[in-house]
């Protein structure tokens, strides 16, 4: 079988995992917290980073510290994994949704300002499968109408638009560390931001909101438990230590497809580059002329133990928003294309070329 996705786990984990057993510090406290903490913020061009259990709980910590609420509107994609969208609407916000760029598969930045209401209060950017989102239209827009920009960099460790790190560009941005990413803490996320006070907010809310002074286990407000653990800082600060190889690794994968595929019929491949970026290929999507090319094409590579996986499926089409009388009549139709056509191919760290060979064989 050769797996979607498999880590890299070739540096310092094994070391700093057993300096954490050995001194005890196994919990959400410990040193490697706040080194790995100091170290990604760092990476990505930002004063502050908060690690946090997830990337998910990262975003359920960035709308509430931003006092985004009810009645409030804001702007994401449709394509996109339902956390962000989740969060929005947990926190008792209102999505408003765009369509996708049919070439770079991210939100389609066009659409946006027409999306602007006086209720706006926000625009969430994620960015998808291996390019970024076209930022500067975004900021400009974050400018003239006075609205937060949150950006969902899980999936773009290391990636760069204009020459600027992903993750860089938000009110306050969020990271995660699912295994597939390029780093992983097995699980884990990161919140980055430039705002001191924001800052602190976060600190608050993933520690269940105890209060900086005053008698322990007295709260003022409801917050989360969403620390990460010290084992897995530690496991973090050793793939941060590798990131640059990680992303040349990922590259040569993504071009060796490129190449093995450039004659493949039937098939939209990913763009290599824009004129902002070059793709960083968390993973190698294909998107099918036709659902049932698409569905024929998966099957033939599972039944030679090849692994894929779907693309997303939209937002405005998932049966609990729809139960919620969310995006009732609305239609995306480049969206729409991608989650029924798209999947993608092994794509981890730990993809070796031989791999790689016979998936190009299955294919051709």
């Amino acid at each position: 079988m050769i797996p979607v996705n498999t880590p890299l786990l070739s540096g310092n984990e094994k070391q700093y995992l057993l300096e954490c057993i050995e001194t005890g510090w196994i919990s959400s406290e410990g040193p490697f917290i706040k080194k790995f903490e100091e170290e990604f913020s760092k990476y990505v061009d930002r004063r502050f980073g908060i690690a946090v259990s997830n990337g998910s709980a990262g975003l359920d910590i960035a709308f509430k510290a931003l006092d985004l609420g009810e009645g409030d509107e804001v702007i994401a994609p449709t394509f996109t994994i339902i956390s962000p969208i989740q969060s929005i609407v947990t926190a008792g916000a209102i999505p408003v949704l765009v369509d996708s760029d049919p070439l770079t598969w991210n939100m389609d930045v066009s659409q946006l300002e027409a999306k602007i209401t006086p209720r706006t209060k926000a625009i969430l950017v994620v960015h998808i499968y291996g390019l970024p989102v076209d930022m500067d239209p975004i900021l400009e827009l974050c400018e003239k109408h006075g609205l937060y920009l949150i950006e969902d960099a899980a999936e773009m460790h290391g990636q760069t638009y204009n020459g600027r790190k992903c993750g860089s560009f938000g009110t306050i941005s969020t990271f995660s560390f699912y295994p597939n990413k390029h780093i992983t803490t097995g699980e884990g996320g990161m919140i980055v931001t430039n705002d001191e006070k924001l800052s602190e907010r976060c600190k608050k809310l993933r520690n269940l909101a105890f209060e900086p002074k005053g008698r322990r286990f007295v709260h003022e407000e409801l917050g989360w438990n969403y620390r990460m653990t010290n084992m897995q800082a530690a496991l973090g600060l050793a793939q941060l230590e590798k990131i640059h190889s990680h992303i040349v690794k990922k590259r040569e994968i993504g071009m060796a497809y490129q190449e093995g595929l450039k004659n493949l019929k039937g098939f939209q491949l990913p763009l290599a580059r824009t004129n902002y970026a070059e793709n960083i290929y968390w993973v190698f999507g294909l998107v099918a002329e036709t659902q049932e090319l698409c569905e024929q094409t998966v099957k033939k590579l599972n039944d030679q133990q090849i692994g894929t996986r779907p693309f997303f499926w939209c937002m405005h089409e998932q049966p609990i928003f729809q139960k919620m009388g969310l995006f009732i009549n609305e239609y995306y139709p480049v969206a729409e294309k991608m989650a029924r056509n798209g999947f993608y191919l092994p794509s981890g760290l730990g993809l070796a070329p031989a791999d790689i060979s016979e998936v190009l064989k299955s294919l051709l």
